[in-house]
């Protein structure tokens, strides 16, 4: 197939999966096209099926903030006529579901018609998608959509819940390359992290405020009286000036490691005992999953579709949001040395049920099935 996937480039759940997807479908022979702005972020290896389109954005005075949703439609018309595209896959609803739709209009007056598939991966629905500034042209771009997918049986429902969706949502849950991310050999930086082999905990987010980052310092507060421990901070972002004067207040700065973002999170991963996730929204949860495959149990929210990844008293425990008393005593238990080998062992054997080998070809079956009956109708 040749395939054209729309998504934004940065280091967020919704690019990575995006991009992780396309590398795979390459490997497997796909002719696999990204438009976006710029080079996404995964986009690491070369392979003669990858091509990378940048989406120029034209500055005029006139305008106040540039005009990318057109830019993206103008670029996706020309690539599907160009490379005789089979299908679109556009993740994240704003804007480039709206964009896809446009596109797909153009290229209708042209006697071409593409096939568009929106993945909806979280804050495009629970966040963003609900202000009012934005739901109707949602609603529009999703019911317009040829196919639609969510990464979590919770995304599917709030999606029903909150917009009038005509479409049939399918569920094709996110995926980790367990290749990439395993436990490696890290013994000198854990030794230098933690000489007296305190227990490693950590957490990656952005530090928006829905991350709860607070909520994790607090855990590792409470955590760090009962035993010797250090904290690991992946990530930047808004709330990291607060929680650096929090870490000082509560007297634990000289245990607690800001370590910014990181390319290779799978090697911090490598060395942690305990991954904390207290999220106030989630629509699946793919930095724990990282951190499962790496083999380290997770401390979490039961927000969104977590409790799907996350199995409470097997691969970690769940507890309602902010509920920080019944993470602290659940990670105890887990960190106890007794328990920890076995909730190491589940988190493994949970994160090989995502594994990309697994997932992909979910996709591959999706994109067949709408192209089909795109053609049904011709």
């Amino acid at each position: 197939m040749r395939i054209g996937i729309v998504c934004y480039p940065t280091f967020g759940g919704s690019g990575v999966v995006a991009t992780e997807l396309g590398k795979e479908l390459a490997i497997k022979g796909h002719k696999v096209h990204f438009i976006t702005y710029s080079q996404p972020a995964r986009l690491d290896i070369f392979n003669e099926n990858l091509f990378y389109h940048e989406v120029y954005i034209p500055t005029y005075p006139l305008f106040q903030y540039p005009p990318y949703e057109l830019a993206l439609a103008s670029k996706m018309v020309d690539i599907v006529q160009f490379e005789k595209l089979d299908v679109l896959h556009v993740h994240y609803a704003i804007p480039h579901a709206s964009a896809a739709f446009m596109a797909k209009q153009i290229l209708r007056t042209k006697g071409i018609n593409i096939p568009v598939i929106t993945t909806l991966h979280g804050t495009d629905i629970t966040l963003v998608g609900k202000d009012a500034s934005f739901e109707p042209v949602v609603t529009f771009s999703i019911n317009q959509s040829d196919g639609v997918t969510a990464v979590s049986d919770s995304l599917r429902a709030e999606t029903y819940d909150y917009f009038q969706i005509e479409k049939d949502i399918a569920v094709i849950p996110n995926f980790i390359n367990l290749d990439k991310f395993r436990r490696q050999k890290k013994e000198h930086f854990r030794m230098a992290i933690s000489p007296n082999d305190e227990k490693l905990l950590v957490h990656t987010s952005n530090f928006r405020s829905v991350k709860r980052v607070e909520d994790v310092i607090r855990i590792f507060a409470e955590v760090r009286k009962n035993m010797p421990s250090k904290l690991l901070l992946v990530g930047d972002g808004p709330e990291r000036p607060k929680m650096e004067k929090l870490c000082r207040e509560l007297q634990i700065y000289n245990d607690v490691r800001f370590l910014g973002k990181l390319d290779a999170v799978e090697e911090v991963l490598s060395i942690a005992d305990l991954f904390l996730m207290p999220s106030e929204k989630e629509s699946f949860g793919l930095a724990a999953l990282e951190a499962m495959a790496c083999e380290v149990p997770v401390i979490s929210s039961n927000a969104g579709g977590i409790p799907e990844l996350n199995i409470d008293g097997v691969t970690g425990f769940t507890s309602p949001v902010g509920n920080v008393a019944e993470m602290v005593q659940n990670a105890l238990t887990i960190l106890d040395d007794a328990n920890l080998p076995r909730f190491k062992a589940n988190a493994l054997a949970r994160a090989k049920d995502f594994n990309i080998d697994k997932i992909v070809p979910q996709y591959e079956e999706f994109y067949q099935k709408i192209i089909d009956e795109q053609l049904a109708l011709l």
